[in-house]
């Protein structure tokens, strides 16, 4: 038979402070369990913990007894879940014919693939040169569509040494030569 419990009135409860389960005065309540409460030996206040043995949770019986108290949906329990093994997602994919991982080659969703390293993998995901792939042991992120003809890609052309266009000068006055040290009455 569960007591009512009010603000004011006694309960034992485990005193994060003398770390015993002592008597205690209510402090506050939400609804109808304790929130807060203060120590009767050493006063002090804190969070209400009960005693060690004793809950104050409902039972799994009351629990599952109908009324959920509001709108939401009962939880998932692990029977529902479904785990689908690594060599049933193989099932019915050409595993055969999986063609050889490489970062130049472009893959598909639920396309087979022979990795030199980690083995028999099925993409799982693509995501722009990226791709997901789950192996037996676990899921590596790989590239994929990185490589391409060579015309596609551009081509280096390093920095030329002479001017070819405008530049701070007009193009006269950088080709002319050098002024010898006869002309330049500077030097001598």
């Amino acid at each position: 038979m569960a007591t009512q419990h009010k603000v004011g009135g006694e309960v034992d409860a485990f005193c994060t402070r003398c770390k015993l389960t002592l008597a205690h005065t209510i402090l506050a309540m939400v609804g109808t369990k304790i929130a807060r409460v203060r120590c009767n030996t050493c006063n002090g206040d804190h969070v209400y913990r009960s005693a060690p043995g004793t809950t104050d949770k409902p039972s799994t019986s009351s629990r599952s007894s109908g009324s959920t108290g509001g709108t939401r949906a009962p939880r998932a329990s692990k029977e529902d879940k479904v785990i689908i093994s690594f060599e049933e997602q193989l099932a019915g994919k050409d595993i055969a014919n999986a063609p050889r991982y490489s970062p130049k080659d472009s893959y598909r969703v639920d396309q087979v693939i022979q990795h030199p390293t980690f083995g028999l993998g099925l993409v799982t995901a693509v995501r722009g040169n990226k791709v997901d792939i789950t192996f037996k042991s676990e899921t590596k992120t790989l590239v994929h569509a990185a490589g391409g003809a060579p015309a596609e890609k551009p081509a280096f052309n390093p920095p030329s040494a002479k001017a070819t266009g405008p530049a701070d000068k007009p193009q006269a006055e950088m080709t002319e030569e050098p002024a010898s040290p006869a002309n330049n009455p500077a030097e001598g």
